[in-house]
């Protein structure tokens, strides 16, 4: 039998850790590692036209999975296009090894042809980050940064000179057992003392939940219902709470809707449950605040805190709900979810007028029939942007639906990439990328991946020739906007060209049959849909000082228009009420 080198044993470690992909661009420093993974049957290569690209698709395969995720880029410029992906998959903790490839390691720090240093670039994005300068190093080191993703939750970066990669492997390798899963964390009895004491000493108590709510739906309703406490949700955690929840309130943040911030303003004590939602300007200031998070590096790093609680959100409230004393009153609990009814009822206007008239066609509208046609399962990934807003308020979750983005790196092209991860998971599970068309034009050679592999992913296009929340931007500072317009092409007419299904659709009444045959086509389409610029109406107190980037310093609702079926559901749990 053969001996292996280096890069032969290098997959074989990467597929016995359950890597099933490996997204990439070939390329001279990779070629050992490609030649290695064409030659195992456990593992295949994803050809991608950007690196970019392969970062992002890893992180959304690990998101969807829970389980690691790889790509890999070639020396110098080829991994270094991996390092938005990367940053992003970080900040989602979704679990990714990344493979830097080098130039000579005899060249290392001489200034050779694509000279970059890897294993110093990527630390700002990994938990672990190293070379392999050795033959002999490679099995524990790579063992070591898949224990870092995995059982951190996040990148790891191994940076492998492609001599190394060609040369013999150790005769014989010790193959330590790997992390395939993270523990689940339980607070000390302390902090599950002190924090029922907060709550049994508390009139009024409201939920603001996260994704680290996922797992946890039927004891953060168990939990609510025994304390009357109203649940609201940041962006990332709709997809895990908003469901069956007969306590919603809506969601805080830029994109925010209903009650919610009033929720967290106007009670007793705020429960922050597996959130790290960064805008602190939409968190109060003078209310007792608990945070249960299973990093502790997230605690109170957003907020005054009165007690910080390193655990598991599931794992706490099944300790906390047998020990809390239930609540009678529910006057502050039904008080916020009338006012989110009234809420929705005021706005909900704004997309209902006219709607299915209406030429460019209402972006509102758009979401809101995608949101009727998609399954029940489907897998959303969306675009930074505009798309964020349609996602948040038209997408409804179920439990089974997934809805998936740049939220907390706020990267543009993100929804293509990731709908590539997304559907080699699974071929069968509908996969639709809401794009913007700023977003898919950056990234828009990756719609050949698609085509190569006939992924069957849906591309739906919200084409309204501009970078929409840009120009939001500028306007709330008081800016003409300047150099947001996009001279788009026909993009269907380009996916037709690609060989896909491609449609364009400008007026409304076209568009429920187009998403029809898009969701039956077999193979890869796209719907290019010719949407409104003007789609938002800006509420008259907003002033200059209130938008930087994505951070609010006074307003708690910046975005008026259409929130979908959240309104149907706000009515049902007013229906609900108990009544005395």
């Amino acid at each position: 039998m053969a001996k292996q080198n280096v890069a032969e044993q290098f997959v074989d470690i990467l597929a016995r850790a359950g890597v099933r992909r490996l997204y990439g661009v070939v390329g001279d420093s990779l070629n050992p590692v490609v030649d290695a993974v064409r030659r195992n049957p456990g593992i295949d290569w994803i050809h991608v036209r950007h690196e970019e690209t392969a970062a992002f698709a890893a992180g959304a395969e690990a998101q969807i999975t829970g389980k690691l995720a790889a790509c890999a880029g070639s020396c110098g410029p080829g991994n270094l296009h991996l390092i938005n992906g990367l940053y992003d998959a970080h900040r989602s903790m979704a679990p990714v090894l990344a493979l830097a490839s080098h130039i000579p390691s005899s060249e290392i720090g001489l200034g050779y042809f694509q000279e970059t240093h890897p294993d110093q670039l990527f630390r700002e994005c990994s938990h672990y980050s190293e070379l392999i300068s050795s033959p002999k190093q490679m099995p524990r080191l790579l063992h070591t940064a898949i224990q870092n993703a995995v059982g951190r939750g996040g990148v790891s970066v191994v940076s492998l000179p492609g001599d190394i990669a060609d040369r013999p492997a150790p005769e014989k390798a010790v193959e330590t057992a790997l992390v395939t899963a993270r523990p689940t964390v339980r607070p000390g009895d302390a902090e599950i003392d002190a924090l029922v004491a907060m709550i049994d000493a508390a009139d009024k108590v409201t939920l603001f939940c996260g994704s680290g709510t996922a797992g946890a739906h039927a004891e953060v309703m168990e939990f609510a219902g025994k304390i009357k406490s109203p649940v609201g949700h940041a962006l990332r955690g709709k997809e895990y709470i908003q469901y069956d929840n007969p306590y919603d309130v809506g969601m805080s943040g830029l994109l925010g809707y209903g009650a919610a911030y009033e929720a967290t303003h106007e009670c007793d004590l705020l429960i922050l449950l597996g959130t790290d939602f960064p805008y602190n300007a939409f968190l109060p200031d003078d209310v007792k605040i608990a945070q249960v998070d299973v990093r502790p590096e997230h605690l109170g790093r957003r907020s005054k805190l009165d007690l910080a609680v390193w655990g598991d959100v599931r794992e706490t409230l099944r300790c906390l709900i047998p020990r809390v004393r239930a609540k009678e009153n529910r006057r502050f609990l039904d008080r916020m979810l009338k006012k989110h009814a009234d809420a929705l009822e005021g706005v909900v206007k704004a997309y209902t007028r006219k709607v299915e008239k209406h030429v460019p066609i209402h972006p509102e509208y758009v979401a809101a029939v995608l949101d009727e046609l998609a399954d029940d399962d489907a897998v959303f990934t969306v675009d930074t942007g505009m798309c964020n807003v349609w996602a948040a308020r038209y997408l409804t979750p179920n439990g089974r639906r997934r809805v998936i983005g740049s939220f907390s790196h706020g990267s543009m092209a993100n929804a293509l990439p990731m709908a590539i991860g997304a559907q080699f998971t699974d071929r069968r599970r509908q996969i639709v990328s809401m794009s913007g068309d700023g977003g898919f034009a950056m990234l828009m050679g990756d719609f050949l991946t698609l085509v190569q592999y006939d992924l069957p992913v849906k591309v739906v296009l919200f084409n309204n020739s501009s970078l929409g929340m840009v120009e939001l931007e500028m306007l709330v500072a008081g800016l003409p906007s300047y150099g947001t317009t996009n001279k788009n092409p026909d993009f269907a007419a380009v996916a037709r060209a690609c060989g896909a299904h491609g449609v364009r659709v400008e007026k409304p009444r076209q568009l429920a049959g187009a998403l029809r045959d898009a969701f039956r086509h077999k193979g890869p389409a796209l719907v290019d849909i010719v949407t409104d610029p003007n789609a938002l109406s800006i509420p008259p107190k907003i002033s200059a000082e209130m938008v930087t980037g994505f951070a609010l310093s006074a307003s708690k609702i910046v975005l008026d228009g259409g929130v979908g079926r959240m309104l149907q559901m706000a009515r049902s749990n007013l229906r609900n009420m108990p009544r005395p």
